[in-house]
């Protein structure tokens, strides 16, 4: 009986990684879920408020009032405004499917605490840039 192929091989490690990669989305919807509701006080659909001192970096977040509307965001999800040791990052919710940030893009999180402690910890201790297009 001849040995094992090159196809079937390169078959066999495919799998191996699709089913890991299943396995390891499934672990992180199944913490999601456990984790319970992070939401704020009822009623009010968003995000609870946080202030707290991470890596050495204060990062606080709350609801902003009226942000949406001085926008034009009027009727989508609510803005959060999230600040590291005082500068603004920006938050952005994509629906349900999470929030991203400014340094983290492409990654989505959960809470828009978790996409602070991701955004300090990807600065490295450097600080967040403001962010303004028209200049």
């Amino acid at each position: 009986m001849p040995g094992i192929t090159r196809r079937q091989a390169v078959g066999a490690i495919t799998g191996v990684a699709a089913g890991t990669a299943l396995a390891g989305v499934a672990t992180a919807v199944a913490h999601t879920t456990s984790t319970g509701d992070r939401s704020g006080p009822a009623g009010t659909g968003g995000p609870a408020p946080f202030d707290e001192v991470y890596r050495g970096r204060r990062i606080q977040g709350e609801p902003a009032a009226g942000h949406a509307r001085a926008h034009g965001h009027a009727g989508h999800h609510p803005a959060y405004r999230v600040l590291i040791d005082g500068r603004e990052l920006q938050v952005m919710q994509h629906g349900k499917s999470g929030w991203s940030s400014a340094i983290n893009h492409y990654e989505r999180f959960a809470t828009p605490l978790d996409a602070a402690r991701t955004a300090v910890t990807s600065l490295k201790g450097a600080h967040v840039v403001p962010f303004h297009p028209a200049v």
